[in-house]
């Protein structure tokens, strides 16, 4: 029994869906029709007498997504034929890869620095997609729709690192980072899920599978109730066995759905209808060349560059769209103003309105327009901040706006100063206060002048005018 030194071991198998236009080995479209069992053909159907053909595309993504983990490359792509008898595989075996996956050992970084092992990175078929009518226990019978049978995937595998449903969110998080860069995974409708292996020190590391999770918070949900049972089970005396089960996202449960199989059970067999495919230096040469910059170099590059802290930079180029706007934004603009602005202010109003980025109209024009006005003092944190709000919305010429709703801070001293009397004059007890000790009292008087100055005020010009008043 291998030793280890945590009391929980984790490890994931992580299938993404490859952003190709058909599928892995014929040319029915991978999206379109949603109308069941439409988007198939005799290949993706496995008829007898059909003949398989390799997608170059999917090849490149898959190949992509190795290099960017730093996997050693295999110098053949060689399919098998997983054998098995369920109704989501007509021809009752899917092509994938056993024997040799295109890309092993490499490795992922977390946000705490610590280095997950992935084993291999393997490409395969998607199966058909069944549907149970009144759930996975309680149907009486399982309806298949075949239009995402032959779609293109690739499956992580990594080693057993992870010690916590924590790390198991976190890795899922750096990995959708990395496929948003290179491309190759559509965020809005791909298809990304988990199988995850758990065992606890207290059943002496039985291994049990839970298939199917889909999504970061389901996958930490679905690994806390599993601790928590497996412990309570051993708690019991009761024996934890090996096995497969399923996770309930209503139930918030995993259920038993049947013994674990071992790989060896498949009987995996090379796939003759398929040839072997080189994987020449010169093909990775030219895929590495046409990679982009990764999220782990954007903020080396942000941090020596644009001297902006490290986190950051790491919330920065966490997301691609974000990341390639500050560096647009710092050409023009202080990057330390403009990594605040966007890591801080930007991020704020995109998750009050439940929107990604990618969802909304504002681009890096609009934000260059606002803080170069911030940066120049032409108008207040609180007005900026009100304008960015309106402009995730519905974006607009932010120069005319401040000009048309007079918006522009208050910088006349001897205006200043009016309505600085003018506060001190209404609220003599908050000078009083303020007199006695009592520092905070002197924000009152700041916020009445705020209000007279409808925001256009600078908060730090308002505190000296008023101490100096005061005293």
């Amino acid at each position: 029994m291998e030793k280890f030194a945590s009391e929980i071991i984790i490890g994931l198998e992580v299938h993404v869906e490859l952003d190709t236009k058909t599928k892995l080995f014929c040319s029915c479209p991978t999206k379109g029709s949603e109308e069941p069992n439409t988007r198939t053909c005799v290949v993706c159907l496995g008829m007898p007498g059909s003949k398989p053909v390799l997608n170059r595309k999917a090849v490149e993504f898959a190949l992509k997504l190795c290099l960017a983990l730093n996997c050693k490359i295999s110098p053949e792509l060689i399919f098998s034929r997983k054998s098995y008898f369920y109704p989501d595989m007509a021809k009752n075996y899917q092509i994938s890869q056993y024997e040799i996956p295109l890309g092993t050992n490499g490795k992922l970084k977390l946000k705490d620095g610590k280095e997950i092992c992935i084993t291999r990175v393997h490409m395969e078929e998607d199966p058909a997609s069944l549907i149970h009518p009144s759930g996975l226990k309680e149907s009486q019978y399982v309806l298949v729709d075949y239009n995402r049978s032959g779609n293109p995937l690739v499956e992580i595998v990594t080693k057993p690192d992870l010690n916590s449903p924590d790390e198991a969110r976190d890795f899922m998080k750096k990995l959708i980072t990395v496929l948003n860069y290179l491309e190759i995974f559509d965020i809005n409708s791909g298809i990304i899920k988990a199988d995850a292996n758990i065992s606890i020190e207290e059943s002496n590391y039985t291994r049990i599978e839970i298939k199917n999770i889909t999504g970061f918070k389901e996958i930490e949900r679905a690994l806390f109730y599993e601790v928590e049972r497996q412990k309570n089970e051993t708690k019991s005396h009761k024996k934890i066995e090996q096995e497969t089960r399923a996770w309930d996202s209503e139930r918030g449960i995993t259920f038993s759905l049947r013994k674990k199989e071992t790989e060896e059970d498949y009987g995996y067999i090379i796939d003759t209808d398929l040839t072997i495919v080189e994987i020449t230096d010169k093909l990775i040469s030219e895929t590495k060349k046409s990679m982009p910059e990764l999220a782990h170099d954007k903020v080396k590059k942000f941090i020596e560059n644009h001297k902006i802290k490290k986190e950051d930079a790491e919330i920065l180029a966490a997301e691609k769209g974000l990341a390639e706007m500050f560096e647009k934004v710092a050409e023009e603009v202080d990057p330390v103003l403009a990594a605040k602005w966007l890591r801080r202010e930007l991020v704020r109003v995109l998750n009050y309105n439940k929107k990604e980025l990618h969802e909304v109209k504002i681009d890096e024009k609009h934000m260059i327009d606002l803080l170069k006005l911030v940066e120049n003092k032409k108008i207040t944190d609180n007005v900026a901040a009100k304008i960015l709000e309106k402009l995730v919305e519905n974006p607009f010429d932010v120069n005319e706006y401040v000009k048309k709703e007079s918006l522009e801070a208050v910088s006349d001293v001897s205006e200043l100063e009016k309505y600085c009397k003018e506060s001190i004059a209404e609220n003599p007890k908050a000078v009083e206060d303020y007199k006695k000790g009592e520092a905070k009292a002197l924000n009152f008087i700041v916020g009445a002048v705020m209000r007279k100055s409808k925001g256009k005020a600078t908060p730090k010009e308002v505190n000296e005018i008023i101490l100096k008043l005061i005293k």
